[in-house]
């Protein structure tokens, strides 16, 4: 049973993965290089750059190339990432994870959020306008992009910091509640009742217990995930705002607004998993924290963990005190050059139609040691894979688990026609890593001599 339209309630927009974050760099065999090509394919947000980061050994090198089906998603992957890089003593560790949660997983946003927005969105634009291309941030490297995405990429920011006269503004609640009722159709008014099924039939048999229902209803209803803080949230979110072509019958429109999920929730990336047991204790079988609660601890664990790949001396931890002089006074304004630099880490961003031309580069020829595929790019799973994938390369496919629209036979074929895929491709299942249902490990088929 679904509870909605199939396909409706997924969106067309990966604004964040249908999977938690994974150190990449750790999963499947034990690798012996120190230096890892990492490509993620459609990934949606960086919560595995930051798992992966966390998880490095001190002497190893890790180069994450991005690839994503939309500007937009890439924009949204840079300011995430400048919001990551920020110096704590320019952002104080908790105001930086709350920031960090409330532009990732919230459709309206405080006042002061909006401002941390503008001040990054104009500080990316000028990065990607005016800084010569060796001069780029190692971990905002966008010299790769076509010079026509590098021009969409400023169009966005700069729409971010002052939208567009000549259009009308968007409310994002009512483009929140457009996608609802195109989803629910004519459960619309009972639209409790089906938010309720998907939470208690569906993530909470997928083990997703910690999932608050109070805090699930707000998101379905309305779109606000992280309420941290008390504050007046009805600002719209502009990084979670795209356009999306419709044909019509002489023409095609390009409507603005809201694209992306509307039914599995951003608690997936960050909030159903801990190593922490203490987040996932229960009483009188209810769970004592909530999916809120575990994201802000993982978030707020892997903002710390960058401090330790600084280059150059550390910088001590805050204070107390100074932590609320931070939440308190007004930001000094962050540049791009004032951002931490990682040592032996840098991010790359790849044009959008990298995935076919990749092969036919020599530079790339089995080239990357890591190749994640998110389940928006399954279909692109092909032979041309294995030519970009290093000879003890391992290939992680995301699967459909926390798609809720699917039903457990549609969920199970897609693992199936997954497998099936990695197959003819050349790869065979990575007997060695850890078996789950939320992703599938390969590596590639040896040639018999």
């Amino acid at each position: 049973m679904s509870a909605g339209r199939p396909s409706e309630g997924a969106g067309c927009v990966t604004w964040w993965g249908f999977s938690p974050a994974r150190d990449l760099v750790n999963t499947g065999p034990v690798r012996r290089d120190r230096e890892v090509n990492l490509l993620l394919v459609g990934s949606g947000d960086p919560r595995h750059i930051l798992k992966s980061v966390a998880g490095l050994r001190e002497e190893e090198v890790l180069h994450v190339w991005v690839l994503e089906s939309s500007m937009e998603v890439v924009a949204r992957q840079m300011l995430l990432l400048y919001i990551a890089l920020t110096p704590q003593e320019m952002m104080g560790l908790n105001e930086k994870t709350e920031v960090f949660l409330e532009l990732f997983g919230n459709s309206v946003i405080r006042s002061q959020t909006e401002d941390t927005l503008k001040r990054a969105a104009s500080q990316l634009s000028l990065h990607i306008n005016d800084t010569m291309e060796s001069d780029m941030h190692p971990c905002l490297d966008a010299s790769l992009l076509k010079f026509r995405e590098r021009d969409e990429l400023v169009r966005i920011f700069k729409s971010w910091v002052q939208p567009v006269m000549s259009s009308a503004p968007i409310s994002i609640s009512k483009a929140w509640d457009y996608r609802v009722r195109q989803h629910l159709g004519t459960r619309y008014d009972s639209k409790r009742g089906c938010f309720d099924w998907d939470l208690m039939m569906k993530l909470h048999e997928k083990g997703c217990s910690v999932i608050n229902k109070q805090q699930y209803m707000r998101w379905r209803d309305c779109g606000q995930a992280f309420e941290l803080r008390e504050g007046v949230y009805q600002i719209t979110n502009p990084s979670l705002l795209s356009l999306r072509v419709f044909n019509q019958r002489v023409d095609r429109v390009a409507l603005r607004g809201y694209w992306g999920d509307i039914v599995s929730s951003p608690y997936i990336s960050f909030g159903i998993e801990t190593e922490d047991q203490n987040l996932l204790k229960t009483q009188n079988g209810q769970h004592m924290k909530t999916a809120q609660d575990i994201s802000f601890a993982n978030v707020q664990k892997l903002l710390q963990s960058l401090s330790r790949r600084l280059e150059g001396p550390l910088i001590p931890q805050s204070s107390a005190k100074e932590e609320k002089s931070h939440t308190t006074s007004d930001h000094k304004l962050v540049t791009i050059n004032d951002l931490m630099r990682l040592n032996r880490v840098s991010v790359n961003f790849l044009p959008l139609d990298s995935l076919q031309k990749m092969p036919n580069k020599g530079k790339y020829a089995h080239f990357f040691n890591i190749v994640y595929i998110s389940t928006s790019f399954a279909h692109h799973l092909s032979p041309k894979i294995k030519q970009i994938a290093a000879p003890d390369a391992v290939l992680v496919v995301e699967l459909a688990k926390y798609i809720l629209d699917l039903n457990k036979e549609q969920e199970a074929g897609f693992a199936e026609r997954v497998s099936s895929m990695c197959t003819d491709a050349g790869f065979q299942l990575c007997r060695e890593a850890t078996r789950d249902d939320v992703h599938a490990v390969f590596i590639p088929q040896k040639d018999i001599a």
